[in-house]
């Protein structure tokens, strides 16, 4: 039977996803020159569109059908064929839509890693390929009732399965694609401030149907997610700010990237921790995600704007926090605080899987598609910009 008010929840949370991947484009958008402003928002847009054609075709199926040898799904939902009625109490269309928005915002988080230089019809390809064969596999995986699953591993709202594969896809991306023209060699600063801010304003906001919508239902475990989910935030966000104020000034792009740090640390918890855990996984978050970022600064690795610094850093932390501080009071699961070690070695197993089959795959995929259709624009193409060379259109008139 339906539960009007779990579905009224679930259809709320879609669309504060939903908002997540325009927000993830200004987020970007604010960080890249004036020129190619209108590219990387783009790229998000371009995330949504694809993400969900595909995810409706195909993706969805291969993500949530019966289990086909512990890996991927079957053909049981392809084109959404026999996706109705209910699924636990909320219509299985709402319970289809709500995981869409999760796999397209997966996908603009990549795009970090090719800010400024990446061919529409490349990522076009690439999309479609990496959503097929790198996201579906890991959401049934976890979720689905793939391998890991059967394992015990788990991941609440999306720690391996969006942010790991986003993050270390991003960092395989960036070594196949390679730096931007002059990366290094003069400064290229964020052309609008503001709009990063206000893009991680919407991406804090929509965080909460993330994590909070993640349980499935409008009841306490969703209210513990939403609480978690702000404190490691917020902590999160103080830690780098300090941390960045020790070596300089307290920059407001230092706030905003600390918050989204404790957001993608969170995520993997928000269902099976309280207050103190996700104080520490905030506070933690706050300082490894930032030497991560200093580490790539300093390794001349130009995954432009921290993907996987922040996302695949902080989504490490945060699946494998879970060990620690997974209280049964709250989710029935007992990290090692709790008096158990029984999730360490699935926690371990499932953060390594994920690690080493996204970096792996993402970087052959690259490979391939640079190889065959070229996955960069030309240098003159760069110099100009992408608003104008890819889209022929200008930010600021």
């Amino acid at each position: 039977m339906i539960d009007s008010g779990n579905t009224a929840w679930i259809l709320v949370s879609t669309a504060l996803v939903m908002l997540m991947t325009p927000g993830v484009g200004l987020f970007y958008g604010g960080m890249v020159r004036e020129k190619n402003v209108v590219s990387i928002i783009s790229l998000s847009f371009i995330s949504l569109a694809i993400v969900s054609i595909q995810w409706i075709l195909i993706g969805y199926s291969l993500s949530f059908a019966p289990d086909v040898g512990g890996f991927v799904g079957g053909l049981d939902f392809l084109g959404l064929r026999n996706v109705q009625g209910e699924l636990n109490g909320i219509p299985h269309l709402a319970f289809m839509a709500f995981q869409l928005v999760f796999a397209a915002i997966t996908l603009a988080i990549l795009t970090s890693a090719i800010a400024e230089r990446v061919r529409i019809g490349s990522f076009l390809l690439f999309g479609l390929l990496w959503t097929t064969l790198i996201y579906n596999p890991f959401a049934h995986w976890l979720w689905g009732g793939g391998w890991l699953a059967k394992l015990g591993a788990l991941d609440f709202a999306g720690g391996t399965v969006v942010h790991i594969s986003s993050g270390f896809s991003a960092l395989a991306l960036a070594m196949v694609i390679g730096k931007r023209r002059e990366f290094g060699e003069v400064s290229i600063e964020p052309h609008n401030i503001p709009m990063t801010l206000l893009g991680g304003a919407l991406l804090w906001f929509g965080w909460f149907g993330f994590n909070g919508g993640s349980a499935l239902a409008a009841n306490g475990l969703a209210a513990n997610a939403i609480v978690v989910t702000n404190v490691a935030a917020m902590v999160a966000a103080a830690v780098w700010m300090f941390v960045a104020w020790a070596g300089g000034k307290p920059g407001s792009l230092s706030i905003v990237s600390g918050a989204i740090a404790g957001l993608a640390a969170v995520t993997p918890a928000a269902g099976f921790i309280g207050v103190r855990g996700a104080t520490i996984i905030g506070l933690v978050a706050g300082i490894i995600c930032y030497k991560a970022m200093d580490f790539r600064i300093k390794a001349g690795l130009d995954e432009s704007l921290d993907a996987w610094a922040i996302h695949g850093i902080g989504g490490l932390w945060g699946s494998f926090a879970i060990a620690l501080f997974a209280n049964k009071a709250i989710s029935g699961y007992a990290g090692i605080f709790y008096g158990s070690v029984d999730l360490i070695v699935p926690q371990f197993i499932a953060v390594a899987a994920t690690v080493a089959y996204a970096f792996v795959v993402t970087y052959v995929l690259a490979k391939l598609i640079d190889a065959t259709i070229g996955l960069r624009v030309s240098e003159e193409e760069e110099y100009v910009g992408l608003d104008i060379s890819q889209h022929g259109e200008v930010a600021y008139a």
